[in-house]
Formats: C-alpha cells, sequence, structure tokens
C-alpha cells in the first residue's frame, strides 16, 4: 500500500520534470532552437494545425531558421501564423520558403530569460508539493482507516519529504544549468 503512494509520487514528480523541461525548450538561448515553433499553429484549410505538420523546419545556422512549406500555398497562412504567435521576429518569404532572422541576443534579454526559467522552476515545485500533499492525503487516509501502525505512517511521510526534497534539489539543479546556457555569451 505504502510502497504504491511512493511509487505514483515519483511517477507524478518525473512528469513535473518532464514539463518543466519542455517549457524551456520554448526559452531562446544563444542559438536558435525550432521548438520555439512548437507552439505556432497554422491554418489548413480551416483547421489549426502544427507548422511541424505543414512544412520542414530546420535550423540552418545560429540566428537562421528556414520553414519550407509542403504546399507553395502555404507560404502565407505560415507567416501570418508566426506574426501572430509573436516569437520576436518576422518572418520573410522569398517565395519558396519562410526565413526567421533572429538577431543577436542582449544580456538584458538573456537575464530576462534566466528569470522566467527560475519562474518555471518554482511552477515545477508548486507541483512536487502538490504531489506530496496528495501523497500524505493518502498516508492520512490509511491511518484513519487504521490499516498501518503510527510507526509506519511517521516513516511513510519522512519517505514521501525525502523524496520531494530529492526532486526539489533535482529541479534547482535543472534549473541552474539552464540559468548558466541562457547567460553564457
Amino acid at each position: 500500500m505504502i510502497n504504491d503512494i511512493y511509487k505514483n509520487q515519483k511517477e507524478n514528480n518525473d512528469k513535473a520534470l518532464v514539463a518543466l523541461k519542455r517549457d524551456f525548450t520554448t526559452l531562446r538561448t544563444g542559438k536558435v532552437n525550432i521548438n520555439i515553433l512548437d507552439h505556432v499553429y497554422v491554418d489548413y484549410y480551416g483547421t489549426p494545425t502544427a507548422l511541424n505538420q505543414v512544412a520542414t523546419v530546420i535550423a540552418t545556422d545560429a540566428s537562421t531558421i528556414t520553414i519550407t512549406p509542403w504546399e507553395k500555398t502555404m507560404i502565407k497562412e505560415i507567416s501570418t501564423a508566426i506574426q501572430a504567435a509573436n516569437i520576436g521576429v518576422n518572418p520573410n518569404s522569398d517565395g519558396d520558403s519562410v526565413k526567421l532572422f533572429f538577431p543577436p541576443m542582449t544580456m538584458e534579454q538573456r537575464k530576462e530569460n534566466a528569470k522566467q526559467a527560475k519562474a518555471m522552476g518554482e511552477k515545477a515545485k508548486v507541483s512536487i508539493r502538490n504531489v506530496r500533499k496528495d501523497a500524505n492525503d493518502e498516508v492520512k487516509k490509511l491511518e484513519k482507516e487504521k490499516a498501518v501502525s503510527e510507526d509506519e505512517i511517521k516513516k511513510a511521510q519522512d519517505e514521501i519529504q525525502k523524496i520531494t526534497d530529492d526532486y526539489n534539489s533535482k529541479i534547482d539543479a535543472i534549473v541552474k544549468e539552464k540559468e548558466a546556457e541562457l547567460l553564457k555569451v
């Protein structure tokens, strides 16, 4: 019973870490990353469709992303969708593809992104604390049902806290690593 609570807590905490790493892909570092376009949806014959489902998206160098649509008629829709997504650059079309030229990041932008990374880390920690609360509630439910002894309850709560602390330190390490990456010129 209690081992199931630990297992469930770890699974949910792992999901929080995956979500944090996914959130980090939206932050721009010194070189461009095509993941910045993951949240751009194009009107494809009346259906909102992910950009990578209607075009080939590649980073041609450290500051340029080239988007080559599979249908030439999609260039206008892609340009419109990118402008609406407000990712910080204007699309440039050459008739065959859309190019995004990202200017070099200023130190101020890097610091702002580092601040956002910290906020994303805090959001993940809140998620971890919520998982801890749920696990402790499960243990208290077992206590009310008198399914386990008081000593086992105390051990379980200590182990739940230990798991929470472990995941919080993992988040701190991931955030610190991301901040270093963002601030590196």
